[in-house]
Protein backbone atom coordinates (compact mmCIF):
# COMPACT_ATOMS: atom_id res chain seq x y z
CA UNK A 1 0.00 0.00 0.00
CA UNK A 2 1.20 3.50 -0.89
CA UNK A 3 0.12 6.46 1.26
CA UNK A 4 0.32 10.13 0.26
CA UNK A 5 0.01 12.33 3.35
CA UNK A 6 -1.77 15.68 3.58
CA UNK A 7 -2.50 16.15 -0.10
CA UNK A 8 -3.93 19.65 -0.52
CA UNK A 9 -7.46 20.13 -1.86
CA UNK A 10 -8.43 23.77 -2.38
CA UNK A 11 -12.09 24.58 -1.82
CA UNK A 12 -14.05 27.10 -3.87
CA UNK A 13 -13.58 29.74 -1.14
CA UNK A 14 -9.80 29.27 -1.15
CA UNK A 15 -9.54 27.29 2.10
CA UNK A 16 -7.19 24.30 1.87
CA UNK A 17 -8.32 20.92 3.17
CA UNK A 18 -5.84 18.09 3.46
CA UNK A 19 -6.32 14.42 2.68
CA UNK A 20 -4.41 11.18 3.02
CA UNK A 21 -4.64 8.97 -0.05
CA UNK A 22 -4.14 5.23 0.41
CA UNK A 23 -3.54 3.36 -2.86
CA UNK A 24 -3.04 -0.30 -3.74
CA UNK A 25 0.58 -1.30 -4.16
CA UNK A 26 2.54 -3.85 -6.13
CA UNK A 27 4.72 -6.48 -4.48
CA UNK A 28 7.73 -4.14 -4.64
CA UNK A 29 5.86 -1.47 -2.64
CA UNK A 30 5.28 0.95 -5.51
CA UNK A 31 1.81 2.15 -6.47
CA UNK A 32 -0.23 -0.28 -8.54
CA UNK A 33 -0.99 0.93 -12.04
CA UNK A 34 -4.53 1.65 -13.11
CA UNK A 35 -7.63 3.37 -11.84
CA UNK A 36 -9.68 2.12 -8.90
CA UNK A 37 -13.01 2.89 -7.23
CA UNK A 38 -12.67 5.36 -4.37
CA UNK A 39 -13.98 5.14 -0.80
CA UNK A 40 -14.16 8.52 0.95
CA UNK A 41 -14.22 9.34 4.67
CA UNK A 42 -14.42 12.90 6.05
CA UNK A 43 -12.88 12.93 9.53
CA UNK A 44 -13.20 15.66 12.22
CA UNK A 45 -10.95 13.86 14.73
CA UNK A 46 -7.56 14.49 13.08
CA UNK A 47 -6.69 11.65 10.74
CA UNK A 48 -3.07 11.80 11.89
CA UNK A 49 -4.23 10.98 15.44
CA UNK A 50 -7.23 8.71 14.88
CA UNK A 51 -5.57 6.74 12.06
CA UNK A 52 -6.99 5.30 8.88
CA UNK A 53 -10.29 4.27 10.39
CA UNK A 54 -10.13 0.80 8.87
CA UNK A 55 -9.94 2.02 5.29
CA UNK A 56 -6.79 0.03 4.58
CA UNK A 57 -8.94 -3.12 4.57
CA UNK A 58 -10.51 -1.88 1.33
CA UNK A 59 -7.20 -0.76 -0.18
CA UNK A 60 -5.89 -4.30 0.15
CA UNK A 61 -8.89 -5.42 -1.88
CA UNK A 62 -8.68 -3.08 -4.83
CA UNK A 63 -9.90 0.33 -3.69
CA UNK A 64 -8.36 3.75 -3.16
CA UNK A 65 -9.15 5.14 0.29
CA UNK A 66 -9.28 8.93 0.66
CA UNK A 67 -9.55 10.42 4.14
CA UNK A 68 -9.82 14.16 4.66
CA UNK A 69 -9.61 16.26 7.77
CA UNK A 70 -12.86 18.23 7.95
CA UNK A 71 -12.47 22.01 7.66
CA UNK A 72 -11.08 23.47 10.87
CA UNK A 73 -9.80 20.13 12.19
CA UNK A 74 -6.60 18.11 11.94
CA UNK A 75 -4.35 19.38 9.15
CA UNK A 76 -7.12 21.24 7.31
CA UNK A 77 -7.35 25.00 7.43
CA UNK A 78 -10.41 27.06 8.28
CA UNK A 79 -12.75 27.09 11.26
CA UNK A 80 -14.89 24.16 12.35
CA UNK A 81 -18.67 24.54 12.15
CA UNK A 82 -20.09 21.04 12.63
CA UNK A 83 -22.21 20.06 9.60
CA UNK A 84 -22.75 23.71 8.67
CA UNK A 85 -23.38 25.06 5.16
CA UNK A 86 -19.72 25.43 4.25
CA UNK A 87 -18.77 22.00 5.57
CA UNK A 88 -21.60 20.43 3.59
CA UNK A 89 -20.39 22.19 0.44
CA UNK A 90 -16.88 20.94 1.17
CA UNK A 91 -18.24 17.40 1.09
CA UNK A 92 -19.52 17.81 -2.45
CA UNK A 93 -16.30 19.47 -3.64
CA UNK A 94 -14.06 16.81 -2.08
CA UNK A 95 -16.20 14.02 -3.56
CA UNK A 96 -16.03 15.56 -7.02
CA UNK A 97 -12.28 16.09 -6.62
CA UNK A 98 -11.82 12.39 -5.79
CA UNK A 99 -13.74 11.20 -8.85
CA UNK A 100 -12.22 13.69 -11.29
CA UNK A 101 -10.42 12.34 -14.34
CA UNK A 102 -7.48 14.45 -13.14
CA UNK A 103 -6.90 11.88 -10.39
CA UNK A 104 -4.79 9.20 -12.11
CA UNK A 105 -5.79 6.61 -9.49
CA UNK A 106 -9.59 7.13 -9.67
CA UNK A 107 -11.99 5.37 -12.03
CA UNK A 108 -14.79 7.79 -11.13
CA UNK A 109 -16.79 5.37 -8.95
CA UNK A 110 -17.33 6.57 -5.38
CA UNK A 111 -18.49 5.09 -2.07
CA UNK A 112 -18.91 6.88 1.25
CA UNK A 113 -17.93 5.12 4.46
CA UNK A 114 -17.28 5.76 8.13
CA UNK A 115 -18.74 5.85 11.66
CA UNK A 116 -20.43 8.49 13.80
CA UNK A 117 -19.60 12.00 12.51
CA UNK A 118 -18.17 10.36 9.37
CA UNK A 119 -21.50 8.58 8.96
CA UNK A 120 -23.59 11.73 9.42
CA UNK A 121 -21.69 13.76 6.84
CA UNK A 122 -22.24 11.03 4.25
CA UNK A 123 -25.89 12.07 4.07
CA UNK A 124 -25.09 15.73 3.43
CA UNK A 125 -22.59 14.81 0.73
CA UNK A 126 -24.88 12.26 -0.94
CA UNK A 127 -27.87 14.63 -0.87
CA UNK A 128 -25.94 16.92 -3.25
CA UNK A 129 -25.52 14.06 -5.76
CA UNK A 130 -21.76 14.14 -6.32
CA UNK A 131 -20.42 12.72 -9.55
CA UNK A 132 -19.96 8.95 -9.53
CA UNK A 133 -21.50 8.23 -6.12
CA UNK A 134 -22.73 4.62 -6.10
CA UNK A 135 -23.23 3.58 -2.45
CA UNK A 136 -22.99 4.57 1.21
CA UNK A 137 -22.13 2.66 4.39
CA UNK A 138 -22.93 4.93 7.37
CA UNK A 139 -22.04 3.32 10.71
CA UNK A 140 -24.04 4.56 13.74
CA UNK A 141 -25.26 7.88 12.26
CA UNK A 142 -27.66 10.33 13.89
CA UNK A 143 -30.93 11.17 12.22
CA UNK A 144 -32.13 14.18 14.23
CA UNK A 145 -29.24 15.66 16.18
CA UNK A 146 -31.44 17.64 18.58
CA UNK A 147 -33.74 14.79 19.64
CA UNK A 148 -31.21 12.00 19.25
CA UNK A 149 -28.45 13.42 21.40
CA UNK A 150 -28.22 17.20 22.02
CA UNK A 151 -31.32 17.54 24.18
CA UNK A 152 -33.23 14.28 24.57
CA UNK A 153 -36.61 15.24 25.98
CA UNK A 154 -35.63 18.90 26.21
CA UNK A 155 -32.73 18.77 28.69
CA UNK A 156 -29.12 19.21 27.61
CA UNK A 157 -26.97 16.12 27.14
CA UNK A 158 -24.14 16.44 29.66
CA UNK A 159 -22.81 12.93 29.18
CA UNK A 160 -21.67 13.00 25.56
CA UNK A 161 -21.71 16.54 24.10
CA UNK A 162 -18.91 17.96 26.34
CA UNK A 163 -16.79 14.85 25.65
CA UNK A 164 -17.39 15.24 21.92
CA UNK A 165 -16.53 18.94 21.85
CA UNK A 166 -13.42 18.17 23.89
CA UNK A 167 -12.36 15.44 21.46
CA UNK A 168 -12.74 17.64 18.38
CA UNK A 169 -11.11 20.65 20.05
CA UNK A 170 -8.24 18.64 21.52
CA UNK A 171 -7.46 16.73 18.33
CA UNK A 172 -7.69 19.98 16.37
CA UNK A 173 -4.98 21.56 18.51
CA UNK A 174 -2.47 18.79 17.81
CA UNK A 175 0.12 20.39 15.48
CA UNK A 176 -0.67 19.40 11.89
CA UNK A 177 1.72 17.10 10.08
CA UNK A 178 2.54 19.87 7.62
CA UNK A 179 4.61 21.58 10.34
CA UNK A 180 7.64 19.57 9.27
CA UNK A 181 7.95 21.41 5.98
CA UNK A 182 5.75 24.52 6.31
CA UNK A 183 5.77 25.94 9.85
CA UNK A 184 3.93 29.09 8.75
CA UNK A 185 1.02 26.96 7.48
CA UNK A 186 0.96 25.11 10.80
CA UNK A 187 0.70 28.34 12.79
CA UNK A 188 -2.09 29.71 10.61
CA UNK A 189 -4.02 26.44 10.81
CA UNK A 190 -3.68 26.22 14.61
CA UNK A 191 -4.86 29.81 15.06
CA UNK A 192 -7.86 29.11 12.86
CA UNK A 193 -8.69 26.02 14.94
CA UNK A 194 -8.51 28.06 18.17
CA UNK A 195 -10.74 30.69 16.59
CA UNK A 196 -13.20 28.00 15.58
CA UNK A 197 -13.42 26.69 19.15
CA UNK A 198 -14.05 30.17 20.50
CA UNK A 199 -16.62 30.85 17.79
CA UNK A 200 -18.52 27.55 17.83
CA UNK A 201 -17.97 25.15 20.74
CA UNK A 202 -17.77 27.68 23.58
CA UNK A 203 -20.87 29.74 22.61
CA UNK A 204 -22.88 26.57 21.94
CA UNK A 205 -22.19 25.05 25.36
CA UNK A 206 -22.62 28.31 27.24
CA UNK A 207 -25.84 29.15 25.44
CA UNK A 208 -27.36 25.73 26.08
CA UNK A 209 -26.53 25.88 29.79
CA UNK A 210 -27.97 29.38 30.15
CA UNK A 211 -31.19 28.53 28.29
CA UNK A 212 -30.56 30.43 25.05
CA UNK A 213 -31.82 29.34 21.62
CA UNK A 214 -29.08 26.67 21.56
CA UNK A 215 -31.26 24.67 23.96
CA UNK A 216 -34.28 24.66 21.63
CA UNK A 217 -34.88 22.94 18.32
CA UNK A 218 -34.84 25.14 15.26
CA UNK A 219 -33.11 25.89 11.93
CA UNK A 220 -29.63 25.37 13.39
CA UNK A 221 -30.32 21.72 14.23
CA UNK A 222 -32.53 21.09 11.19
CA UNK A 223 -29.63 22.12 8.96
CA UNK A 224 -27.40 19.56 10.70
CA UNK A 225 -29.83 16.61 10.81
CA UNK A 226 -29.65 13.86 8.15
CA UNK A 227 -33.43 13.38 8.37
CA UNK A 228 -33.73 16.84 6.79
CA UNK A 229 -32.00 15.62 3.61
CA UNK A 230 -32.64 11.87 3.60
CA UNK A 231 -35.35 12.16 0.95
CA UNK A 232 -32.62 13.33 -1.46
CA UNK A 233 -30.65 10.10 -1.06
CA UNK A 234 -31.00 7.74 -4.03
CA UNK A 235 -27.97 5.43 -3.74
CA UNK A 236 -27.84 2.04 -1.97
CA UNK A 237 -27.30 2.61 1.75
CA UNK A 238 -26.29 0.09 4.41
CA UNK A 239 -26.92 1.44 7.93
CA UNK A 240 -25.64 0.10 11.22
CA UNK A 241 -26.96 1.03 14.66
CA UNK A 242 -26.52 -0.01 18.30
CA UNK A 243 -29.05 -1.00 20.94
CA UNK A 244 -27.06 1.13 23.42
CA UNK A 245 -25.86 3.76 20.95
CA UNK A 246 -26.27 7.49 21.47
CA UNK A 247 -27.99 7.55 18.05
CA UNK A 248 -30.29 4.65 18.97
CA UNK A 249 -33.31 6.74 17.99
CA UNK A 250 -32.31 8.24 14.68
CA UNK A 251 -30.65 5.48 12.67
CA UNK A 252 -33.81 3.32 12.35
CA UNK A 253 -35.74 6.42 11.28
CA UNK A 254 -33.26 7.00 8.45
CA UNK A 255 -33.68 3.40 7.34
CA UNK A 256 -37.46 3.69 7.50
CA UNK A 257 -37.49 6.77 5.26
CA UNK A 258 -35.04 5.30 2.76
CA UNK A 259 -37.01 2.07 2.51
CA UNK A 260 -40.30 3.94 2.03
CA UNK A 261 -38.63 5.95 -0.75
CA UNK A 262 -37.66 2.76 -2.58
CA UNK A 263 -33.91 3.05 -1.95
CA UNK A 264 -31.95 -0.21 -1.72
CA UNK A 265 -31.21 -0.16 2.00
CA UNK A 266 -30.46 -2.42 4.95
CA UNK A 267 -30.33 -1.89 8.71
CA UNK A 268 -28.11 -3.81 11.13
CA UNK A 269 -28.59 -3.20 14.88
CA UNK A 270 -25.99 -4.71 17.19
CA UNK A 271 -25.58 -4.96 20.99
CA UNK A 272 -23.25 -1.97 21.01
CA UNK A 273 -22.51 1.34 22.62
CA UNK A 274 -21.49 4.16 20.31
CA UNK A 275 -17.79 3.44 20.67
CA UNK A 276 -18.24 -0.29 20.12
CA UNK A 277 -20.41 0.30 17.06
CA UNK A 278 -17.97 2.86 15.65
CA UNK A 279 -15.12 0.38 15.92
CA UNK A 280 -17.01 -2.39 14.13
CA UNK A 281 -18.98 -4.15 16.85
CA UNK A 282 -19.09 -7.89 17.42
CA UNK A 283 -21.31 -9.77 14.96
CA UNK A 284 -20.75 -13.31 16.25
CA UNK A 285 -23.78 -15.45 15.56
CA UNK A 286 -25.29 -13.06 13.03
CA UNK A 287 -24.32 -15.19 10.06
CA UNK A 288 -23.12 -12.22 8.02
CA UNK A 289 -19.43 -12.05 8.93
CA UNK A 290 -17.60 -8.99 10.24
CA UNK A 291 -18.69 -5.43 9.58
CA UNK A 292 -15.71 -4.88 7.28
CA UNK A 293 -16.61 -8.00 5.30
CA UNK A 294 -20.18 -6.78 4.99
CA UNK A 295 -19.03 -3.35 3.81
CA UNK A 296 -16.75 -4.97 1.24
CA UNK A 297 -19.64 -7.00 -0.16
CA UNK A 298 -21.74 -3.84 -0.34
CA UNK A 299 -19.06 -1.85 -2.17
CA UNK A 300 -18.04 -4.74 -4.44
CA UNK A 301 -21.67 -5.04 -5.53
CA UNK A 302 -22.39 -1.36 -6.06
CA UNK A 303 -18.98 0.15 -6.97
CA UNK A 304 -17.35 -2.71 -8.85
CA UNK A 305 -20.54 -4.26 -10.19
CA UNK A 306 -19.52 -7.71 -9.00
CA UNK A 307 -22.54 -10.03 -8.82
CA UNK A 308 -23.48 -11.18 -5.31
CA UNK A 309 -26.50 -13.39 -5.77
CA UNK A 310 -26.70 -14.30 -2.08
CA UNK A 311 -26.48 -10.81 -0.57
CA UNK A 312 -30.22 -10.34 -0.11
CA UNK A 313 -30.61 -13.93 1.05
CA UNK A 314 -27.82 -13.59 3.60
CA UNK A 315 -28.82 -10.16 4.89
CA UNK A 316 -32.47 -9.27 5.53
CA UNK A 317 -33.68 -5.66 5.26
CA UNK A 318 -33.52 -5.49 9.08
CA UNK A 319 -31.23 -7.59 11.27
CA UNK A 320 -31.10 -6.87 15.01
CA UNK A 321 -29.59 -8.37 18.13
CA UNK A 322 -32.48 -9.07 20.46
CA UNK A 323 -32.12 -7.94 24.07
CA UNK A 324 -33.29 -10.67 26.40
CA UNK A 325 -32.47 -13.68 24.26
CA UNK A 326 -29.14 -12.62 22.77
CA UNK A 327 -30.28 -13.95 19.41
CA UNK A 328 -30.16 -12.24 16.03
CA UNK A 329 -33.61 -11.59 14.53
CA UNK A 330 -34.67 -10.40 11.09
CA UNK A 331 -37.56 -8.35 9.75
CA UNK A 332 -38.68 -7.02 6.39
CA UNK A 333 -39.27 -3.50 7.74
CA UNK A 334 -38.69 -1.65 10.97
CA UNK A 335 -42.18 -0.45 11.83
CA UNK A 336 -44.56 -2.24 9.49
CA UNK A 337 -46.97 -5.14 9.26
CA UNK A 338 -44.83 -7.43 11.43
CA UNK A 339 -45.61 -5.42 14.58
CA UNK A 340 -48.80 -4.23 16.25
CA UNK A 341 -49.30 -1.73 19.06
CA UNK A 342 -50.36 -3.12 22.42
CA UNK A 343 -51.21 -0.95 25.42
CA UNK A 344 -50.33 -1.74 29.03
CA UNK A 345 -52.02 0.38 31.69
CA UNK A 346 -50.10 1.42 34.79
CA UNK A 347 -52.04 0.40 37.86
CA UNK A 348 -53.56 -2.71 36.30
CA UNK A 349 -51.46 -4.63 33.74
CA UNK A 350 -48.39 -2.84 35.14
CA UNK A 351 -48.94 -2.91 38.90
CA UNK A 352 -47.14 -0.53 41.28
CA UNK A 353 -44.12 -2.04 43.01
CA UNK A 354 -44.18 0.70 45.65
CA UNK A 355 -45.54 4.23 45.77
CA UNK A 356 -46.21 6.78 43.03
CA UNK A 357 -44.18 9.76 44.29
CA UNK A 358 -40.64 10.50 43.07
CA UNK A 359 -38.26 12.45 45.30
CA UNK A 360 -35.89 14.89 43.52
CA UNK A 361 -32.63 12.96 43.86
CA UNK A 362 -29.97 14.15 41.37
CA UNK A 363 -28.16 10.80 41.43
CA UNK A 364 -30.97 8.96 39.65
CA UNK A 365 -29.62 7.30 36.52
CA UNK A 366 -26.02 7.17 37.70
CA UNK A 367 -25.99 3.47 38.61
CA UNK A 368 -27.59 2.23 35.40
CA UNK A 369 -26.74 1.32 31.84
CA UNK A 370 -27.78 4.87 30.89
CA UNK A 371 -24.44 6.15 32.18
CA UNK A 372 -22.52 3.81 29.92
CA UNK A 373 -24.72 4.49 26.91
CA UNK A 374 -24.69 8.27 27.13
CA UNK A 375 -20.96 8.55 27.65
CA UNK A 376 -20.62 6.52 24.41
CA UNK A 377 -19.25 3.57 26.39
CA UNK A 378 -16.52 5.58 28.14
CA UNK A 379 -17.91 5.05 31.67
CA UNK A 380 -19.03 1.68 33.02
CA UNK A 381 -19.70 1.58 36.78
CA UNK A 382 -19.18 -1.93 38.22
CA UNK A 383 -22.40 -3.57 39.36
CA UNK A 384 -24.64 -1.07 37.59
CA UNK A 385 -25.82 -3.24 34.71
CA UNK A 386 -28.40 -4.48 37.23
CA UNK A 387 -30.90 -1.65 37.59
CA UNK A 388 -32.19 -2.61 41.05
CA UNK A 389 -30.20 0.06 42.86
CA UNK A 390 -31.31 2.80 40.49
CA UNK A 391 -34.94 1.62 40.47
CA UNK A 392 -35.10 2.02 44.25
CA UNK A 393 -34.69 5.78 43.72
CA UNK A 394 -37.82 6.06 41.55
CA UNK A 395 -41.21 4.40 41.14
CA UNK A 396 -41.75 1.12 39.30
CA UNK A 397 -44.66 -0.73 37.72
CA UNK A 398 -44.45 -4.30 36.46
CA UNK A 399 -46.48 -7.11 34.96
CA UNK A 400 -47.04 -10.56 36.35
CA UNK A 401 -44.52 -13.14 35.11
CA UNK A 402 -44.99 -13.65 31.37
CA UNK A 403 -46.76 -16.89 30.45
CA UNK A 404 -45.14 -16.79 27.00
CA UNK A 405 -42.43 -14.76 25.32
CA UNK A 406 -43.35 -11.10 24.73
CA UNK A 407 -41.34 -9.87 21.75
CA UNK A 408 -41.35 -6.23 20.62
CA UNK A 409 -39.36 -4.08 18.20
CA UNK A 410 -39.56 -0.39 17.40
CA UNK A 411 -40.24 2.86 19.30
CA UNK A 412 -42.37 2.94 22.46
CA UNK A 413 -44.67 5.53 24.01
CA UNK A 414 -44.95 5.99 27.78
CA UNK A 415 -48.06 8.19 27.94
CA UNK A 416 -48.07 9.31 31.57
CA UNK A 417 -50.29 11.46 33.76
CA UNK A 418 -48.03 13.36 36.15
CA UNK A 419 -47.98 16.32 38.51
CA UNK A 420 -45.16 18.14 40.27
CA UNK A 421 -44.71 20.54 43.15
CA UNK A 422 -42.39 22.60 40.94
CA UNK A 423 -43.00 24.57 37.74
CA UNK A 424 -41.00 22.24 35.48
CA UNK A 425 -39.26 18.90 35.70
CA UNK A 426 -37.99 15.88 33.84
CA UNK A 427 -39.71 12.54 33.39
CA UNK A 428 -37.13 9.79 32.82
CA UNK A 429 -38.62 6.42 31.82
CA UNK A 430 -36.81 3.09 31.79
CA UNK A 431 -38.33 -0.02 30.20
CA UNK A 432 -36.87 -3.09 31.84
CA UNK A 433 -36.76 -6.87 32.08
CA UNK A 434 -37.09 -8.36 35.57
CA UNK A 435 -35.64 -11.87 35.74
CA UNK A 436 -37.01 -14.57 38.07
CA UNK A 437 -34.04 -13.97 40.42
CA UNK A 438 -35.04 -10.30 40.77
CA UNK A 439 -32.23 -8.81 38.68
CA UNK A 440 -33.28 -5.94 36.44
CA UNK A 441 -31.97 -5.33 32.92
CA UNK A 442 -32.60 -1.88 31.46
CA UNK A 443 -33.75 -2.36 27.87
CA UNK A 444 -34.28 1.23 26.74
CA UNK A 445 -35.32 4.65 27.98
CA UNK A 446 -37.06 7.90 27.19
CA UNK A 447 -37.16 11.41 28.62
CA UNK A 448 -39.47 14.40 28.58
CA UNK A 449 -39.45 17.80 30.27
CA UNK A 450 -42.88 18.91 31.41
CA UNK A 451 -42.86 22.33 29.75
CA UNK A 452 -42.09 20.66 26.40
CA UNK A 453 -45.03 18.23 26.62
CA UNK A 454 -46.79 19.62 23.50
CA UNK A 455 -47.16 17.06 20.71
CA UNK A 456 -47.69 17.46 16.96
CA UNK A 457 -49.97 14.52 16.03
CA UNK A 458 -49.28 14.75 12.29
CA UNK A 459 -45.57 14.08 12.90
CA UNK A 460 -46.09 11.31 15.45
CA UNK A 461 -45.86 7.65 14.40
CA UNK A 462 -48.83 5.34 14.90
CA UNK A 463 -49.53 1.62 14.70
CA UNK A 464 -53.12 0.39 14.34
CA UNK A 465 -54.37 3.76 15.55
CA UNK A 466 -52.13 4.06 18.61
CA UNK A 467 -49.20 6.46 18.98
CA UNK A 468 -45.90 4.62 19.40
CA UNK A 469 -43.59 7.58 18.76
CA UNK A 470 -44.88 11.00 19.87
CA UNK A 471 -43.23 14.00 18.22
CA UNK A 472 -42.56 17.05 20.40
CA UNK A 473 -41.58 20.39 18.77
CA UNK A 474 -39.13 21.51 21.53
CA UNK A 475 -39.35 25.15 20.47
CA UNK A 476 -39.56 28.18 22.73
CA UNK A 477 -42.99 29.07 21.35
CA UNK A 478 -44.34 25.56 22.03
CA UNK A 479 -43.42 25.57 25.73
CA UNK A 480 -46.39 25.24 28.08
CA UNK A 481 -46.51 26.50 31.66
CA UNK A 482 -46.60 24.03 34.53
CA UNK A 483 -48.80 24.80 37.54
CA UNK A 484 -47.75 23.05 40.77
CA UNK A 485 -50.13 20.25 41.69
CA UNK A 486 -51.96 20.20 38.37
CA UNK A 487 -52.04 16.87 36.52
CA UNK A 488 -50.73 16.84 32.94
CA UNK A 489 -50.71 14.14 30.28
CA UNK A 490 -47.10 13.80 29.15
CA UNK A 491 -46.32 11.44 26.24
CA UNK A 492 -42.72 10.29 26.63
CA UNK A 493 -40.94 9.06 23.50
CA UNK A 494 -39.09 5.91 24.57
CA UNK A 495 -36.25 5.17 22.19
CA UNK A 496 -36.61 2.18 19.84
CA UNK A 497 -35.35 -1.27 20.66
CA UNK A 498 -35.71 -4.93 19.78
CA UNK A 499 -36.24 -7.11 22.84
CA UNK A 500 -38.07 -10.04 24.39
CA UNK A 501 -39.52 -10.53 27.85
CA UNK A 502 -39.09 -14.27 28.11
CA UNK A 503 -41.53 -16.62 29.79
CA UNK A 504 -41.27 -16.23 33.56
CA UNK A 505 -39.81 -12.71 33.33
CA UNK A 506 -41.65 -9.46 34.06
CA UNK A 507 -41.96 -6.28 32.01
CA UNK A 508 -41.20 -3.25 34.19
CA UNK A 509 -41.52 0.51 33.72
CA UNK A 510 -39.57 2.73 36.12
CA UNK A 511 -39.93 6.51 36.32
CA UNK A 512 -37.38 8.97 37.73
CA UNK A 513 -37.06 12.76 37.69
CA UNK A 514 -33.34 12.80 36.80
CA UNK A 515 -31.03 10.84 34.49
CA UNK A 516 -27.54 11.80 35.63
CA UNK A 517 -24.98 12.22 34.06
CA UNK A 518 -26.85 11.90 30.77
CA UNK A 519 -29.13 14.93 31.13
CA UNK A 520 -28.85 18.08 33.20
CA UNK A 521 -31.28 21.01 33.38
CA UNK A 522 -30.23 24.41 32.10
CA UNK A 523 -30.24 27.32 34.55
CA UNK A 524 -33.90 28.16 33.93
CA UNK A 525 -35.03 24.54 34.23
CA UNK A 526 -32.98 24.14 37.39
CA UNK A 527 -34.68 27.08 39.09
CA UNK A 528 -38.14 25.87 38.11
CA UNK A 529 -37.83 22.21 39.00
CA UNK A 530 -34.79 21.48 41.17
CA UNK A 531 -36.83 20.54 44.26
CA UNK A 532 -40.02 19.43 42.53
CA UNK A 533 -41.63 16.22 43.79
CA UNK A 534 -43.21 14.34 40.87
CA UNK A 535 -46.24 12.06 41.20
CA UNK A 536 -47.35 9.51 38.61
CA UNK A 537 -51.14 9.11 38.40
CA UNK A 538 -52.95 6.04 37.09
CA UNK A 539 -56.68 6.45 37.65
CA UNK A 540 -59.61 6.21 35.26
CA UNK A 541 -59.70 9.99 35.02
CA UNK A 542 -55.92 10.35 34.71
CA UNK A 543 -54.53 7.16 33.15
CA UNK A 544 -50.92 6.29 32.41
CA UNK A 545 -50.01 3.73 29.77
CA UNK A 546 -47.12 2.11 27.95
CA UNK A 547 -47.62 1.36 24.25
CA UNK A 548 -45.41 -1.43 22.88
CA UNK A 549 -44.81 -2.37 19.22
CA UNK A 550 -45.37 -6.10 19.72
CA UNK A 551 -44.19 -8.55 17.08
CA UNK A 552 -46.97 -10.72 15.70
Amino acid sequence: MVVEKDVEITMSDGVVLRADIHRPAKADGTAAAGRFPVILTQNPYNKNVSGGGGGDYFVQRGYVFVQTDVRGTGSSAGQWDAFGDREQKDGLEVANWATSTKRPWSNGELGLWGPSYMAINQFFTAAQHPRGLKAMFPIVPAGDVYRDVVASGGQIDAGFIPLWFGLVTGSGLVPPAVNQTRPEATLITLLQHVGGALGFQVPMLAGAVLGSDAGYDGPFYRKRSPLSVVDEIDVPTFLTAGQYDIFQRGTPMLFDRLQRNGVDTKLLIGPWTHTEGSMGGELAGSGIGSLSEMALRWFDTHLKGLPDNTLDRDVAPVTYHEIGSGKWRTMQSWLGSEVRAKTYALGSALKPVGGDTIAPLPVQGLCSRSTTQWTAGAVAIPGCTDNRINDALGVSYETAPATSDLRFSGPLNADLSVSTTGTDGLISVSVEDVAPDGSVDRITGGWQTLRHRAVIPSRSRTLNGQVVQPWHPFTRSAEQAVVPGQIYRVPVEVFPTGAVIEKGHRLRVTVHSYDVPHLLPNVQQLVRGVAGVVTVHHTTANPSTLVLPVRR
